[in-house]
Parts: structure tokens; C-alpha cells; sequence
């Protein structure tokens, strides 16, 4: 009796689906054995991890005198540390440190003093190195060196470790639990690691906790083989204690005139009375060569005077808006310490209470060296007891007068932004127009606020007590206009005389005037008593940290009064 071919055929299709399933089991429920050594395994005798993330370059030495790249500390710790190739110089700057170290000089300064580094910065294959020691003392930063592996584990001030030990469900004494590549037993195992050992939890899964070890292998583990732990804050840099000079602005709006001092100084007796101000802001000094040496026109008489009245001194130290001295004396360390130097020590001189910094007509090219400037200026006028202000523009696309400025970061490293809000109709405008529209005052500030996320406390009102007459003509159908500024006492002796009634514009929100005179249109967008309340109530809302008005000889006698305000 002959078989039925379909029975073969049957067994057959149940050997491969037998064989199928084997398979399925094998790579679906079975963890792999497979063992691999991280990517960097091999590369560096003393691999650094930031972050559980491994560096592009290794640390040297150990113990206390282990090194780390500068390239790392730039990436990850402080983007502003600086090296200044022609003179070897590195330069790092704190709240309260300036730190001038040299490739392979044992000799450095700190806040310009002189100080013996235990270890100096070397160089090794072109990179530069910098001593782990000094780095924790001035970042906070805490290094573990794994004595076995060589691995540097670097953690930031502040920093949150989620510490964890290995823990084994196996009853069996010398079982070890798998360290993965990736969140799926059927990757392969980068380390066996035993009950007890200790890790550090850097992110998680549904079921795995990415881990690294103090060997620095990092990767993949089952949540059941982990027994959590306490988490560890690295210390956080200690906040400074405010100097006595900055005290009162905590509480207290700033209300700073702005003395202009050109060839006399102006004589105390005849300034009269000013309610209100509680700063004043002279400009004595000046930028005279590239070299970064400074200028005085300070006087003695007018601080005993200010001060007798409860104000407080910012001496003015302007660049004297020349672009190709500011360039040449921003472009060293040993340029921009002679200046920083000078100007402290005429602070000391004159018992000054701040330093107002007026850098104008910039390269844009030079901005980043503006920046630092006031990085290093700021540790020093902090030793000081010094209130540090810079004055800022609006926000626009003019290289000399508003691209250079880095205002996000120069917030971070001054008492206060003082924004000129002024010249939105400049002298040589081409046309007529207010020197400072509330709408657009409102748009400057605001900008600044939300585009470079500086906080309102630390901006000032920069308030014009002048304005612009404008003359109006025209020529082959052509309007031309020319200007010339007036201060507010002036401006009332034109509406007096010529019998003028203001007239409120909406569109700038300040009072307006026109006449003419020979025939020729003349037209003034007022600055009164009306557009300085309008801007201190602008000032107020914005929760600024105060005003501030150029200058005091263009003020009114009632401008005073209406300006006190800001502090109601």
C-alpha cells in the first residue's frame, strides 16, 4: 500500500516552524553574551567625562597635579576663559577673581596680585593644559580620579549626582550584572560588574537606568539590578556679600544726572538743588591712547559736594569715541589691565562710588574684546566696593554704534545696562523728527527684556533732557532738514516768546510745537514736564532699575520734581 506524499510534507512544515520558534526563542528571550569596550577604550590613558559624556582630549598627570585641557574647561565649564596667544597669557575671570596665568610660569596674579601657582599651565602637542587644583577653587568643580582606570570624572557647582549600587537578584555569591550598550539585552555587554559596586545614575528608561561607573564605562542597566542611593549636590559657588557702595540699590530706584564736564569743571555753587538724585555721573574720564592709558578731569570739590547732599560719585570713563585707539587698547590683556588699573586707582582717589564705562564708535570686530574688558574690570571693582555700569544703545543694525555691544553678556558682569534711549531722530536725520518717541523707547527696552534675556532690575531709563529744533526747507521739491539741540530751558523761552500752545501728539506721546520763523518752518518734539512723567511711569511698569538723564545742564528747574518720582 503506497503512503500519502502530504504526510512528508506535514513534518516538514512542522521541523521548520520547531526550528522557527527555537530561533525566535533563542534571539528574542535569550540576553546576549556578547562582550565589546566603549568607543574611547584604548585611546587616552586618562579619558575625562563630562556629563557621563566622554572629552575629545585626555587629562595629564594625577593626584594634585593633574591638568586639564583648556578646551574642555571652554566647552564645559567656563566659555569665557581666555588665551591670548602672542603673550602665552591665560585669563580667567569670576564674580570676585581675575586669574593671569602663562604656559609653563610658576608666577601669576589673582586680582593683580602676585601669587606662586603650585602647578603651572603647560603645553603638550599643541594643546594647553591648566592645573585641576585652581580650577576647583575658582569654579567650584569637583574632580574624581579613579586610581585603577585613570578616568577623570569632572562635575559642575551645583551639579545633582543620583548615587546607586549595583544589586544582584541572583542567589548565587559571584553572579555579576551586566553593564549594556543599550537599553535591550541583545546588545552586548561592556562591563560584568559585581554586587556593591558603585554608580551614578544619569538618565532613565521604562526599565533601565543609563549608570556610569568610576571607571568611566557608561551604559545600560535592568532598574531591578539597582538599589538607589542618596543624591549629591556639588557645592555651589558661595554667593558674595553685596558691597556697602551697592547696598542701597536693592531697595532703591536709581536716579542718576549725568554731569557733562568739557573744558571747566562746573563749580558746586552753582549747580542748585536737584530732589531726587541720588547719583551723579561726571565725565572725568577719558581713553587717550592705544596703549589704554586714561585721562582725568576729576575734581575733588564736586565729590565732597555730592556727597554732602547724599549722592553717590559714578565717574564717566568714555573711549572718547575713537574706534582705532579702542581697538588697540582692547586688544591685550596688558592694554585693558592698564586701563582697569588707572581708572581704580583714580576711584581710590577720588572716594568714587561706581564707574559708568561710555564706549562708543565701536568696530564691531571689537565688541568681544569690549566684553572682556568688563569681565576683568568687574572682580576688581568688586574688591573695590565699586557699583559697574556700561552704557548701552537700542538695539539696531549700526556697526559702530549698537552692533558691538553683547548686551546678554555684558549684563552678567556690570551693576547695570544704562540704555541710551535717545537719537531715534539723531542731528544729521534726514529727516525731522523726536529725538526719543515713547512708543519707541518702550520697543528699546523691551527688546533688550526679551531678546537677551536681561533682567529689568538691572536696566536703567536713559531719559534725554534735550531735544531737537528742526528747520525745514524745501529745495526742487525736495524737503531738506537740519537741526540743533535745545535743552528744556530753552525750549520754554522759544514757547514764551513766540506765544506757542503745545499741542499732545499720540503718535509719540509727547507735547509738539511748530512755527516759523523768516518764513522757514521750524517744528520741536517737546521734552516737558508731560514726556518726563510719561517715561518714569514707562520705567516703573517696566520695573527697571531706574533712570538715568543726559544731561543736568539741559534740565528745567521743575524737571527735578517730576523725575523724583521714580522713586514713589
Amino acid at each position: 500500500m503506497r503512503r500519502k506524499r502530504g504526510g512528508r510534507f506535514k513534518w516538514f512544515i512542522v521541523l521548520v516552524l520547531f526550528v522557527a520558534g527555537a530561533y525566535w526563542a533563542v534571539s528574542e528571550l535569550l540576553p546576549s553574551w556578547e562582550h565589546a569596550d566603549p568607543d574611547w577604550k584604548g585611546k587616552f590613558d586618562k579619558p575625562i567625562f563630562v556629563a557621563g559624556e566622554v572629552m575629545d582630549l585626555p587629562a595629564l598627570d594625577s593626584g594634585e597635579g593633574l591638568k586639564l585641557p583648556f578646551s574642555v574647561i571652554q566647552s564645559e565649564i567656563d566659555p569665557n576663559v581666555r588665551y591670548e596667544e602672542e603673550t602665552k597669557s591665560v585669563i580667567l575671570t569670576t564674580q570676585r577673581k581675575l586669574v593671569l596665568m602663562k604656559a609653563d610660569d610658576m608666577n601669576g596674579k589673582i586680582n593683580n596680585k602676585p601669587v606662586q601657582l603650585l602647578f603651572a599651565p603647560v603645553e603638550k602637542e599643541g594643546n594647553l593644559y591648566l592645573p585641576a587644583y585652581l580650577l576647583k577653587e575658582l569654579y567650584g568643580i569637583e574632580v574624581h580620579e579613579d586610581t585603577v582606570s585613570g578616568t577623570v570624572l569632572v562635575y559642575r557647582a551645583g551639579e545633582t549626582i543620583r548615587m546607586a549600587q549595583v544589586h544582584s537578584t541572583s542567589r548565587r555569591k559571584d553572579a555579576t550584572v551586566a553593564l549594556r550598550q543599550s537599553d535591550s539585552i541583545h546588545t552586548p555587554i561592556l562591563a560584568e560588574m559585581k554586587p556593591g559596586e558603585q554608580l551614578r545614575i544619569l538618565d532613565e528608561t521604562d526599565n533601565w537606568y543609563y549608570v556610569q561607573l568610576n571607571n568611566g564605562y557608561a551604559g545600560y542597566v535592568k532598574k531591578k539590578n539597582v538599589a538607589l542611593e542618596e543624591q549629591i549636590v556639588v557645592p555651589p559657588l558661595e554667593e558674595q556679600a553685596v558691597p556697602p557702595a551697592k547696598q542701597k540699590w536693592q531697595s532703591k530706584a536709581v536716579n542718576l544726572t549725568w554731569e557733562a564736564v568739557y573744558n571747566v569743571a562746573p563749580k558746586p555753587s552753582s549747580i542748585g538743588e536737584m530732589p531726587g538724585v541720588n547719583v551723579v555721573s561726571p565725565t572725568w574720564f577719558s581713553l587717550v591712547d592705544g596703549k589704554g592709558n586714561v585721562q582725568s578731569k576729576a575734581d575733588h570739590a564736586y565729590v565732597k559736594w555730592a556727597h554732602g547732599r547724599g549722592m553717590q560719585v559714578w565717574g564717566l570713563f568714555s573711549n572718547s569715541f575713537e574706534p582705532e585707539i579702542t581697538s588697540e587698547s582692547l586688544s591685550t590683556f596688558e592694554r585693558r589691565i592698564t586701563t582697569i588699573l588707572q581708572m581704580l586707582h583714580y576711584a581710590k582717589l577720588y572716594d568714587l562710588d561706581g564707574i559708568n564705562i561710555d564706549y562708543e564708535n565701536v568696530y564691531t570686530k571689537d565688541g568681544a574684546n569690549l566684553t572682556q574688558f568688563m569681565r576683568e574690570l568687574w572682580p576688581l571693582a568688586q574688591e573695590q566696593g565699586l557699583v559697574v555700569s556700561i552704557d548701552v544703545t537700542p538695539k539696531s543694525n549700526s556697526e559702530m554704534w549698537s552692533a558691538f555691544l553683547d548686551r546678554r553678556a555684558l549684563a552678567k558682569v556690570t551693576d547695570y545696562l544704562i540704555v541710551m534711549a535717545y537719537d531715534e531722530h539723531w542731528a544729521a536725520s534726514p529727516v525731522a523728527g523726536s529725538v526719543a518717541s515713547l512708543p519707541w523707547v518702550r520697543s528699546s527696552m523691551t527688546r533688550i527684556i526679551d531678546e537677551d534675556d536681561v533682567p529689568p532690575s538691572k536696566l536703567i531709563l536713559g531719559i534725554p533732557l534735550y531735544m531737537r529744533v528742526w528747520t525745514e526747507t524745501v529745495e526742487e521739491g525736495a524737503t531738506k532738514v537740519k537741526s540743533k539741540a535745545i535743552g528744556m530751558k530753552k525750549a520754554q523761552e522759544i514757547i514764551k516768546e513766540k506765544s506757542l500752545k503745545p499741542e499732545f501728539s499720540e503718535e509719540t506721546g509727547q507735547n509738539y510745537v511748530e512755527y516759523r520763523e523768516n518764513g522757514v518752518l521750524q517744528r520741536i518734539w517737546l521734552e516737558d514736564k508731560d514726556s518726563l512723567a510719561r517715561r518714569v511711569e514707562l520705567a516703573k511698569s517696566l520695573q527697571l532699575g531706574g533712570i538715568a538723564t543726559w544731561n543736568r545742564s539741559f534740565a528745567s528747574s521743575d524737571a527735578w520734581d517730576v523725575l523724583s518720582r521714580i522713586a514713589e
